[in-house]
């Protein structure tokens, strides 16, 4: 928790407002498999970066608050899955990456696709399946993509042999990339990862296997569920790490000493980021009946990822408590803005059912649900 870290150095310099630029904290210790790497200590932690970190986990926070309310008004249908005490994840893994790196995940999305780079009112009206949507409602809850991230994927561990794929690709067009191919500690069982890993390390192809543990796969405690709960070790010959999936600069250093590690050819990493889900597994599931509330309440109160960035940034005087505070203002206010767009956004034409097929089919005739019906494929 927040009181675990102990705060380290103070500030190296100081500017406007007696606030200091940046500000040094000590990182938890990881857990390493069979992996030779020398890892920091220290992280270093500017205004600036403090500022971005904050914004963007709490804009994460309050999306997937909305998309909890707009749920329960029957708005958004089908399946949701929160992310919801993840948000130190996807922020502190996109602080170590480029854009131009490819994600794979499975169906808890939305956090990746906003740091992605998608705007909040798009991915809240992909929930709404409204034209306004990432991929024009076409695709919801659990299938949002942009040009390097391949999803959302709705087939449980099913994306994690493609982003072995991806990150073959990148070794095979030498373009110094990697692929992160992001599963849970549900999906760890699954026979298609342990293949996915071993051919990964055959061609030693850089992917960063990350495993979301946030300790419950649906309604089951992942002890329960795996014979071996330490899902870093279980590469067997790959190389294993687990970090601290509740600090953000935790998360953001060692994703970037094992990104480093893999563009240097040195092959795939299985990564375990320990983390904790707020919310049910989805939304049809309260879950209450597989954890007390206790436990919840616990989490939150001691281990909340922007509550703990929000105590560094206080503490490594990076930020005024009433500059914290207008930031979640502003946060608020986008999320409020996206929630009215994803209400506002109209349906989809009919037309469009006969789109985004195939590539490279303009001018086509695609037949509908029956052969009386025809459409032609139109950008």
């Amino acid at each position: 928790g927040a009181d675990s870290m102990t705060y380290k150095a103070v500030v190296s310099t100081q500017s406007t407002g007696g606030l200091a630029t940046e500000a040094t904290f000590d990182l938890p210790e990881c857990k390493l498999h069979r992996f030779d790497i020398t890892l920091p200590t220290t992280a270093t932690l500017t205004r600036e970066d403090a500022l971005k970190y904050y914004k963007d986990m709490t804009t994460i926070r309050r999306m997937e608050l909305a998309a909890n309310a707009m749920y329960k008004t029957k708005e958004i249908r089908g399946f949701l899955h929160l992310y919801s005490g993840q948000e130190a994840v996807c922020v502190g893994m996109e602080a170590a990456l480029t854009l131009k790196d490819s994600i794979i995940t499975a169906y808890r999305d939305h956090g990746w696709a906003y740091t992605r780079g998608v705007e909040p009112r798009a991915i809240l009206a992909e929930l709404t399946g409204r034209s306004g949507g990432c991929q024009k409602g076409k695709g919801g809850s659990m299938h949002m993509y942009t040009d390097s991230m391949f999803g959302g994927n709705g087939i449980v561990g099913a994306q994690v042999p493609v982003g072995a794929g991806i990150a073959f690709a990148h070794k095979y067009k030498e373009d110094g990339r990697v692929c992160i191919s992001l599963y849970g500690d549900g999906a760890a069982n699954q026979g298609q990862i342990f293949e996915a890993f071993n051919l990964a390390a055959l061609f030693k192809s850089p992917c960063m296997f990350t495993c979301e543990n946030n300790h419950y796969g649906m309604g089951t405690s992942d002890v329960r569920a795996a014979a071996n709960p330490h899902y870093y070790t279980r590469g067997d010959a790959v190389p294993g790490i687990k970090m601290d999936g509740m600090n953000v600069l935790a998360v953001r250093e060692f994703t970037k000493a094992v990104t480093d590690w893999m563009r240097a050819g040195n092959g795939p990493v299985v990564a375990e980021v320990e983390t904790y889900r707020y919310y049910g597994h989805s939304m049809s599931d309260p879950g209450t009946s597989y954890r007390t509330r206790d436990e919840v309440q616990e989490v939150r109160k001691t281990k909340d990822p922007i509550t703990q960035l929000k105590t560094f940034m206080l503490e490594g005087e990076l930020a005024t408590a009433a500059e914290i505070k207008d930031l979640e203002a502003e946060c608020r206010e986008i999320i409020d803005e996206g929630t009215e767009f994803a209400r506002s956004s109209p349906e989809l034409e009919t037309h469009e059912m006969f789109n985004t097929i195939y590539m490279d089919m303009d001018g086509v005739r695609v037949r509908g649900a029956d052969s009386m019906t025809y459409g032609i494929h139109s950008p």
